[in-house]
Parts: C-alpha cells; structure tokens; sequence
C-alpha cells in the first residue's frame, strides 16, 4: 500500500464511479485505484517543479493504464467513454490536489491509448 501525505488525497474515492457500475469489475478497478496512488506517492517523493516534471509522472501512469485496458477486456469489460472520463477526472484532482492548477487536462494523460 502507498502511505499518502495529502490528507485531501488520501480521503479521496479514486474511480468511484467505476466502482459502482458493475460493467467494470473491481478487481481491475482496484489496479487503476493503485496506479492512481502510486501516482500521487511518485509526486509526493519526487516533488516535480513545474508541468514538464509533473506530465512525465502523469505520462508513466497513463502507460499503466494503456496495459491495464487489455486486462479489463480479459474481464469483459474495457476503458470505454464513461470510464475514459472517470480516470481523466482523477488524474485531474491529482494534479490540482496538489497544486498543479494550471496543468492541462489532456495534456496530464496524453500518452493514453483508451
């Protein structure tokens, strides 16, 4: 588990929504939930100064989730529109969380291929 500094963050609901609609199942969601956090505890140890820092980090999540896309198919289910908004919004608290307010919102997971 990912020990995460930013009380804001760590009371968020990552991916809620996936959670509660049955099309995606949790086991995979969970995977994304802690690719998320790794995320948050990657800004947290790294501390990136500036955009160009932060969308590396951001970049190297959005690849996690490219691989995570074949395993929701395994299971049925894919990174379709509903979920494709889901994780582009948590990548967005993310990088507002902590105070990266001026980050592109698809700049933050260009890399994406869902």
């Amino acid at each position: 588990m990912v020990l995460i500094e930013n009380g804001r963050v760590a009371g968020h609901a990552f991916l809620a929504g996936m959670y509660e609609d049955d099309y995606f199942p949790d086991h995979v969601v969970d995977k994304g939930r802690l690719i998320l956090l790794r995320l948050c505890g990657r800004i947290e140890a790294e501390r990136p100064v500036g955009l160009p820092a932060l969308y590396a980090l951001t970049h190297a999540a959005t690849e996690e989730f490219n691989a995570l896309d074949e395993e929701f198919c395994a299971a049925g289910s894919e990174i379709e529109t509903c979920a494709r908004e889901m994780i582009a919004e948590d990548f967005w608290f993310v990088a507002e969380a902590y105070g990266f307010t001026d980050a592109d919102h698809e700049e933050l997971i260009a890399t994406r291929d869902w």
